[in-house]
């Protein structure tokens, strides 16, 4: 099984990258967040899910881990295949799923195209005690506020050891956290603000 690959982008398409590593390239199929995420860089890592099938083999890949498990989360469900699944992570952040799901917002989920009320129910109905609890339990066994505020406190100190004044530092830190729901190194979370804010 393929977890993870780290290596050069040598084609990016807002639907697949093409992923170089020892000289063989991997088709990956990924979301528009994803594209957004490795769109402005040169090489990188994508957490992957190989999808098998009787007449094909698809590989999938994810900015994040976060947006990886919600991808298999949505996979579990009846009816949902993973080209919905895509298509679903395509049309709203992870974050925007989640809270949908955990509220049982039907009219957030049926806003993605090509998502009709039988299979957005079942998603709600599938997926809504299983991250509810996965939610709770993560507040309460990784303890996300005091790691965030680290990552937080340590990528302001290197932003502006880089030039940035503290405040605006601490501005796109913040917005660049909420959009990747606190799932990043410290490395991305810094390489992101330089190449996306100044």
């Amino acid at each position: 099984m393929i977890t993870y690959l780290i290596g050069k982008f040598i084609e990016k398409e807002p639907t697949h990258t093409i992923v170089e590593l020892n000289g063989i390239g991997y088709d990956v199929k990924i979301s528009l967040s994803t594209y957004s995420f490795i769109k402005n860089l040169m090489e990188g890592k994508l957490f992957t899910h190989l999808h098998i099938k009787e007449d094909a083999h698809t590989l999938y890949g994810f900015a994040t881990l976060y947006e990886k498990k919600r991808f298999l989360d949505l996979l579990s469900v009846n009816g949902v295949g993973p080209s919905t699944a895509l298509l679903i992570l395509s049309s709203l952040s992870v974050e925007d799923i989640t809270n949908a799901i955990i509220k049982e917002d039907l009219k957030i989920i049926q806003s993605v195209k090509g998502v009709g009320t039988k299979t957005a129910q079942r998603i709600l109905l599938e997926l809504k005690d299983k991250i509810k609890k996965e939610e709770f339990t993560e507040k309460i066994i990784q303890g996300p506020i005091q790691h965030t505020e680290t990552l937080k406190k340590e990528a302001i100190v290197a932003l502006s050891v880089l030039g940035f004044q503290k405040q605006m530092a601490e501005k796109n830190v913040d917005v660049v956290l909420k959009e990747y729901n606190n799932t990043i190194s410290l490395e991305d979370l810094i390489r992101i603000v330089l190449k996306n804010y100044k």
